[in-house]
């Protein structure tokens, strides 16, 4: 009888550890779609507001057209990787969104009276703003990530791990360009 107790015992505190060893990996992933909700969430405003930076440009820029349409472009290459929930594929689309912008600001130079206008410095500070955010959310949602990748890779998590079906997730990268915030002001302060 007392076997059979020290046995229960045995099972109930394995079975205790091994859901708390689950219960824990459910934090970390959950962790990790958090923060990426949260660099979706300012992507998103982000792609809100380009539209308006590109209309503010053409009433001023009128054989830029080109240069708009690139924005454009590269904006709904980084909606489309985001809708898909493809990391990968936001950092390549980044890539192309930050070329487009930068030669968005380098061709506004030519346009004193745009630089000059309410609107695009509003739209200016704003998407500063977002810049810095996605920046910081950036380093957050890798944090939890690394976290994650940690635990499903340590004995005995991974044990769990692998019968939970927990997969790795990817970290956010940027190539060498992107890791720099877009300088708005000093693109138009020249």
């Amino acid at each position: 009888m007392l076997a059979g107790l020290i046995f229960l015992f045995i099972v109930v505190a394995v079975l205790g550890y091994l859901i708390g060893l689950y219960n824990g990996l459910v934090r970390v992933r959950a962790a990790v779609k958090l923060s990426w909700s949260n660099i979706d969430v300012l992507l998103a405003q982000r792609h809100d507001e380009l539209p308006k930076l590109v209309e503010v440009c053409r009433q001023y820029m009128q054989y830029e057209g080109d240069t708009l349409e690139r924005v454009m472009r590269a904006r709904s290459g980084v909606d489309a990787a985001r809708a898909a929930g493809n990391v990968g594929g936001v950092g390549a689309a980044e890539r192309e969104l930050r070329a487009g912008l930068s030669g968005l600001y380098a061709v506004s130079e030519n346009y004193p009276q745009l630089k000059a206008s309410e609107p695009f410095k509003h739209l200016q500070d704003r998407i500063s703003a977002l810049e810095t955010a996605i920046a910081d959310r950036r380093e957050v949602y890798n944090d939890a990530v690394n976290t994650n990748n940690v635990r499903i890779a340590n004995f005995p998590d991974v044990l769990v791990a692998r019968l939970g079906n927990f997969p790795e997730a990817q970290l956010l990268h940027f190539q060498g360009e992107q890791t720099a915030d877009v300088d708005l002001k000093a693109a138009f302060s020249r």
